[in-house]
């Protein structure tokens, strides 16, 4: 095909709505235009991309917290820069550099000089909408992804694998674990527990749709526990199965810190709430469960605290009992960018990582587990999340 007619097509692909497109087809067309861009790029403009990827991210976190795009979005028509400074109580020499990137970002359109249109995708940055709270949330951590190399260099190069040492502590001069860091903050901590909203929503299915529940998980007595969701925060995964599953006996218990716990509102009837730490030994209450389920916890720890986390509750299991752990898991070869970049982010922030199924076989062997099967949904997206089914070791 000519180059004019190559053109053609992909101005017209660009010009079609979006709603022509299956989820499928959306993430393949992406795919293949990534592909193109690498083809046609230059080594200059490749490492522009690389470089200055970072300063968007930067001047979007800015545009949120100053509330220019919000005041833009508001507007609801074109605005002068002088007035979207005085509205923001922002310098204007600051907000026109700020929303001249914005504007290269498509979130403003240029409609005159130092007049500047809110288009549809700024509204996507401004509450409601959760991705406000996501700029947040990503952009707190972005001043310790860009001290990473002055941390590795100090450190010799050695992989971080302490949640309580780590680039987190490096760059914001703490002792405070990153969770602990953001509970002093509450507008991150806020933005924190949006974004964890999110990510429930973008996983695809549900674990309990790919794994047989009616078979794997049955009590002999409605009085005995069938499933403890440990580090289920405020009970959305145990929700959510209960719907599911409104007539299958056995307890239901949701674990968390005593301080999640007590945010823990309208529980539905046969779900019961412990605070606890995961890290301190696990109380009689959850001894003997059927079933013990970690949903994206493990992944907030490197092997030294998981492996705690991991022995404390095979310390309490009989011998019928399994362990479910819903994570996502790195593919053995040809990483996607995404995925790639999130682990790195996982190093920023917790001195952990995303594992491939290899990592978490090593690291429940080493907590006294047997990797037994990895059940996967019928269709793998961005972010969705796999389930490992473990049992004690003879």
């Amino acid at each position: 095909m000519a180059a004019s007619e190559t053109l053609k097509t992909l101005t017209a692909l660009a010009n079609s709505p979006p709603e022509i497109f299956k989820d499928e087809d959306r993430l393949a067309a992406l795919a293949a235009c990534t592909k193109l861009q690498e083809r046609l790029e230059s080594p200059l403009e490749t490492f522009l991309r690389f470089m200055f990827g970072g300063l968007q991210g930067m001047v979007l976190r800015v545009g949120v917290e100053t509330k220019i795009l919000q005041k833009a979005v508001e507007a609801k028509g074109p605005i002068e820069i002088v007035q979207l400074a005085a509205s923001t109580s922002a310098d204007p020499d600051l907000v026109r550099r700020i929303v001249r990137i914005l504007a290269a970002m498509k979130l403003f359109e240029e409609t005159g000089e130092d007049v500047y249109l809110a288009t549809p995708l700024a509204g996507a940055f401004v509450a409601p909408s959760p991705l406000e709270s996501a700029v947040l949330h990503i952009g707190s951590s972005l001043p310790t992804v860009a001290s990473i190399p002055e941390y590795l260099a100090e450190k010799g190069y050695h992989n971080p694998n302490d949640a309580f040492d780590g680039p987190w502590q490096y760059t914001n001069r703490t002792n405070d674990h990153y969770f602990d860091w953001v509970a002093k903050r509450p507008v991150l901590q806020q933005a924190f527990n949006t974004v964890m909203t999110i990510s429930r929503m973008e996983r695809g299915e549900e674990w309990f749709e790919f794994f047989p529940v009616k078979d794997r998980l049955k009590v002999r007595s409605p009085d005995d526990t069938l499933l403890v969701d440990i580090g289920g925060g405020v009970g959305h995964d145990a929700i959510a199965f209960k719907k599911h599953f409104p007539d299958l006996p056995g307890r239901l218990i949701v674990e968390d810190l005593p301080v999640v716990i007590a945010d823990a509102k309208d529980m539905p009837d046969g779900i019961e709430l412990l605070g606890h730490s995961f890290f301190n030994e696990q109380p009689q209450l959850v001894h003997k469960a059927r079933a013990y389920y970690l949903r994206t916890v493990l992944h907030d720890w490197p092997d030294k605290q998981a492996r705690v986390i991991l022995e404390n509750i095979r310390n309490v299991m009989a011998k019928e009992s399994i362990l479910l752990i819903n994570e996502n898991s790195l593919p053995a070869a040809e990483v996607p960018l995404y995925p790639a970049q999130l682990d790195i982010l996982m190093m920023a922030c917790f001195s952990s990582l995303d594992r491939t199924e290899k990592q978490f076989a090593q690291l429940l062997d080493s907590a006294g587990f047997e990797l037994v099967h990895v059940w996967r949904p019928k269709v793998m997206l961005p972010g969705t999340g796999v389930l490992f089914e473990a049992v004690m070791k003879g």
